[in-house]
């Protein structure tokens, strides 16, 4: 499957079909509940910062969330959740969802983006673990997975402790 992904911030249209592909993408609604948590905190949420790839017949076919976190009280963005419908897997949507969301963070003037996920995939976006930013997560966690994405390397990246949302109840 060679699909051409439309990107876009979500409308209020797409809440059901996000929870949808959330629910499709994950074994437990948790991440489908957290996205609805996350969108009813106004310290979390930031409009136009949560994106969905769209297939050619409008299907919201992969979503990804950027929402507001703070290291040692600076502001920074979490990456998170992220997922796409079982049937798109594999075929960039995810890629797509998270580089429109990504670049949308760029234009409003964000710098740095945390991401807790697989080291094996993140890192194609430039993501680099967050200990090299001397940044930390408030659990352990294994090094490699906790990482961090400076948008623009020419300004000052925060260092310390990440401190996010109160939906993800770390």
């Amino acid at each position: 499957m060679s699909t051409a992904w439309t990107t876009r911030p979500e409308t209020s249209a797409d809440v059901a079909e996000i929870r949808a592909v959330n629910l499709a993408a994950f074994p437990t609604p948790l991440e489908a509940d957290l996205v609805e948590a996350l969108r009813a905190d106004p310290e979390a949420w930031i409009p136009g910062l949560s994106w969905v790839a769209e297939a050619p017949d409008g299907t919201i076919a992969g979503f990804a969330l950027l929402t507001r976190c703070h290291v040692d009280g600076a502001p920074a963005l979490t990456l998170g959740p992220c997922a796409v419908r079982p049937e798109f897997q594999r075929h960039g949507a995810g890629s797509a969802a998270i580089r429109g969301a990504l670049d949308a963070a760029r234009a409003l003037g964000e710098n740095l983006v945390l991401v807790l996920g697989h080291a094996e995939y993140y890192p194609r976006f430039g993501f680099t673990p967050a200990s090299g930013h001397a940044i930390r997560p408030p659990f352990d966690v294994e090094d490699k997975y906790m990482m961090a994405l400076a948008l623009d390397p020419a300004r000052p990246v925060p260092a310390g402790t990440i401190r996010y949302p109160a939906a993800f109840g770390v």
